[in-house]
Order: C-alpha cells, then sequence, then structure tokens
C-alpha cells in the first residue's frame, strides 16, 4: 500500500513538474481581474447607451 501511495505521489510531482516548465501557472491572478473588468465595461456601456437614448 506504501509503495502504491508514494508512487502516485510521485506521478502527481513528475505531471506539477512539466505542468509549471510549460508555463501553466504563470498568469493566475488575471483571469479573476479580467472577469471584475469586463463587468466595468458592461456598465459603462449600458450607462452610454442610456445617456444617448
Amino acid at each position: 500500500m506504501i509503495i502504491c501511495s508514494v508512487s502516485i505521489a510521485v506521478i502527481f510531482l513528475i505531471v506539477f513538474i512539466i505542468s509549471a516548465k510549460n508555463g501553466q501557472f504563470d498568469d493566475d491572478e488575471s483571469p479573476a481581474v479580467r472577469i471584475l473588468l469586463e463587468d466595468k465595461k458592461q456598465e459603462t456601456e449600458n450607462k452610454e447607451e442610456t445617456e444617448k437614448n
């Protein structure tokens, strides 16, 4: 059982190292911020449209 759990841990470690080297975890903050910025853009566009009418 110990051999099985250690081998699974090593596999996950190898997968993590490979994905980190390929840049999977480079930009982890901007997607969360991008969601907020898109909402603000839509709000300003909606305000501009209501002001025109």
